[in-house]
């Protein structure tokens, strides 16, 4: 028969209040203590530092044969898009040449009246080698269809041919290098008007630094080829696509609207 202590303890454990209760003694098992694992660091490794000369950045030197470095004598005797194309391709003059997988030239029509500029290819542009074929280049084309006209009726090109890493903005350098292949592409197709899209082409190529949120939708003009051409700046695409508001759709459909009215009347 329990003893009363027996039985309180019983009734304890059916309760599950054996805090109350002092625990049985169990014979202690030695336990064998293997040597701690040298820590591992699980970080990434950093990158590479680039080579640095008298304490700055080594400054890329692009090559000086005729393939990689374009003269410009070849760039202005080019008489087809065709013909700048295969004289260009094949560009090295800044950075973002040797990182490229495709050098984005550009299409469309080589007599367009409307021509649209951006600022450079993106991630898909540089697998593709076309301009604006990912989301941006989607609603590209839907703005557009929506002045009546399709991809094939307009041209399409950017400031920069190469894809800048991580599809920042292009450096002056980087603008600068391609700058003339992109006015030499102005004087071939001989548009009516131009769009801008992004402050990037509106600086390189106008010349103005103000934001574009301040100078969308204000005519600007530019000298090329002895050709006095009117410039309508917008959004890019891929700010209305960050941005997709009522006021930013209203503003770019004005702008693209006035730009085909213009080429219209030209």
């Amino acid at each position: 028969m329990a003893t009363p202590l027996e039985a309180w303890r019983d009734t304890l454990k059916e309760l599950g209040v054996m805090g109350l209760v002092r625990p049985e003694v169990v014979e202690a098992v030695p336990v064998q203590i293997l040597p701690r694992p040298e820590a591992r660091d699980l970080r990434p490794e950093p990158e590479p530092r680039k080579p640095v000369v008298a304490g700055r950045e080594a400054v890329y030197a692009p090559p000086t044969d005729p393939i990689g470095c374009p003269p410009d004598a070849v760039v202005a005797k080019s008489a087809s898009l065709a013909d700048l194309e295969a004289a260009i391709r094949g560009c090295l003059k800044c950075a973002l040449g040797p990182g490229r997988l495709n050098f984005v030239f550009g299409e469309g029509d080589p007599r367009a009246g409307l021509m649209f500029i951006g600022e450079g290819p993106g991630r898909d542009e540089d697998l593709q080698g076309r301009p604006f074929v990912g989301k941006a280049g989607e609603l590209l084309d839907k703005m557009i269809g929506a002045i009546g006209l399709s991809r094939q009726e307009v041209y399409i090109a950017n400031v920069v041919k190469c894809r800048p890493p991580d599809n920042r903005t292009p450096l002056p350098d980087e603008a600068t290098a391609c700058l003339g292949y992109l006015r030499r592409q102005i004087e071939l197709i001989q548009p009516k008007v131009i769009v801008t899209l992004g402050a990037t082409p509106l600086r390189e190529l106008v010349g103005l630094k103000e934001g574009i949120t301040k100078v969308r939708g204000q005519w600007k003009r530019i000298e090329t080829g002895g050709r006095s051409i009117p410039v309508m700046p917008t959004f890019h695409p891929a700010y209305v696509l960050r941005q997709y508001t009522q006021d930013v759709r209203r503003a770019v459909w004005g702008d693209l609207k006035a730009a085909r009215e213009e080429m219209d009347r030209s």
